[in-house]
């Protein structure tokens, strides 16, 4: 395997991603919510409010698939959309109560998937994955 081809690590990474993808979505159908759903929940808990614009930015997904994402979300009652202190044009994506139960329900369900995934490599193999995944999403 250290003797891959040009353009194979793309590849193990899709196959990896879409893995990890496939096992979330799965582990969050009780909620109703999808691996999508959930980055948006997170992220506008994490920020304590985002603009659609915003939240696009930091997940790095266009603006208008950000829009039906937040829909979905409103309408289980998980996010609420609140006027910007600064600009009346602007909504503030807010998680509610309900939907701050239901992202830590749904972060220890990603926890075990992460485990899962990752179950063939070692603590240290794992933290030097996550260090290295982290600097290239971030170039």
């Amino acid at each position: 395997m250290s003797d891959l081809p040009s353009g194979e690590i793309g590849y193990l990474l899709a196959r990896a991603g879409g893995r990890a993808i496939r096992n979330l979505n799965r582990a969050l159908e009780p909620f109703g919510l999808r691996s999508r759903h959930y980055t948006v929940l997170a992220a506008s808990a994490a920020h304590g409010g985002l603009s659609q614009r915003e939240l696009g930015g930091v997940l790095g997904v266009d603006p208008s698939a950000v829009v039906a994402l937040v829909d979905d979300l409103e309408r289980a009652g998980l996010v609420r959309r609140e006027p910007h202190p600064d600009d009346r044009r602007t909504r503030l994506v807010a998680v509610t109560e309900q939907g701050a139960t239901t992202l830590a329900e749904a972060r220890e369900l990603a926890g075990q998937v992460d485990t899962e995934l990752l179950d063939a490599l070692t603590v240290a193999e794992r933290q030097t994955l996550e260090k290295l995944l982290r600097r290239i999403a971030a170039s």
